[in-house]
């Protein structure tokens, strides 16, 4: 499968940036990809750096104006994309939503952002409900594909769950940067970090994971705070971890992956996780802690 992976800086203008990512999208259909993966909530600034109730004008429905816009797209090129919404289900009901369109501009499915987070300029429980879809691939003309959602990625029991559903790649929309007051070496382990959990998932379940992330420094919106410097570096890794292509930290990127989706079952073969699961000695998971 050839994926292509694009990785911007937004504007505060919503109809450019929904232009842009179109004109990428085209690039990256020219070059071959099938598959397009787009940021976490591309539309906009990451507004979650502050609580803000006018930020809620920002939703809108799925289907709405942005799958109509990017479907049309996906017709045009003949591509499946993973695009990133911010969706209004009703009057404050919320969702961080990715949402997956056919090659034909059709919505293939939906998956709601599952763990939702609150620290200091990341306020998502602010906005988002979490999602209530559980984790539950979604078929698509290419393959199965086990879209999550950013602080999704942390976990490793969401990408357990795809996997176990029959998912034939991880796929993660991001948006994650340094924390300013950080040193230099604190930020570089916390970028480190972020691709080594998703590389492990990658090994741990014998398939590829495609995390795309934005880049750029976006100011704080009410100017206090100093923004979030967000660090690129998006990423696509083999069934075994490997890096088959990674993302500058500091500007934009469009490329195509070639990633041989067939490899995971030898793979699998190799390393039978799958197969020697203890899943009867597992009832610790299902508790927050165990005394």
């Amino acid at each position: 499968m050839k994926i292509g992976i694009v990785q911007r800086a937004c504007t505060a203008n919503v109809q450019q940036n929904k232009e842009t990512l179109a004109q990428d999208i085209r690039q990256a259909a020219q070059q071959g990809a099938q598959l397009v993966v787009l940021q976490e909530l591309h539309n906009t600034p990451y507004f979650c750096q502050t609580e803000n109730v006018d930020c809620f004008d920002l939703a809108e429905p799925i289907p709405g104006p942005s799958t109509e816009f990017f479907g049309k797209v996906a017709k045009e090129c003949g591509v499946v994309i993973v695009c990133s919404l911010f969706e209004r289900r009703a009057a404050g009901l919320y969702h961080n939503t990715a949402v997956v369109l056919e090659a034909d501009g059709s919505i293939a499915g939906t998956f709601r952002k599952m763990h939702i987070p609150d620290d200091p300029a990341y306020y998502e429980k602010f906005y988002f409900t979490p999602g209530d879809l559980g984790f539950t691939p979604i078929r698509t003309s290419l393959g199965v594909l086990g879209v999550q959602v950013c602080w999704d990625q942390w976990y490793p029991e969401g990408a357990r769950l795809m996997a176990l559903s029959g998912a034939e790649l991880l796929i993660y929309p991001t948006a994650i940067g340094y924390d300013a007051h950080d040193t230099a070496e604190e930020q570089e382990r916390q970028r480190q970090a972020w691709i080594t959990v998703q590389r492990g998932h990658a090994v741990a379940n014998g398939l590829p994971v495609v995390a795309v992330n934005r880049v750029g420094l976006e100011p704080q919106p009410d100017g206090i705070g100093e923004g979030i410097q967000f660090w690129g570096s998006s990423f696509v890794a083999g069934p075994q971890g490997e890096i088959l292509f990674q993302a500058p930290k500091d500007h934009p990127c469009v490329q195509v992956v070639d990633v041989d989706i067939k490899r995971s079952e030898q793979v699998r073969r190799w390393w039978p996780f799958l197969r020697d699961r203890r899943i009867e000695a597992y009832d610790g998971l299902l508790k927050r802690m165990i005394d």
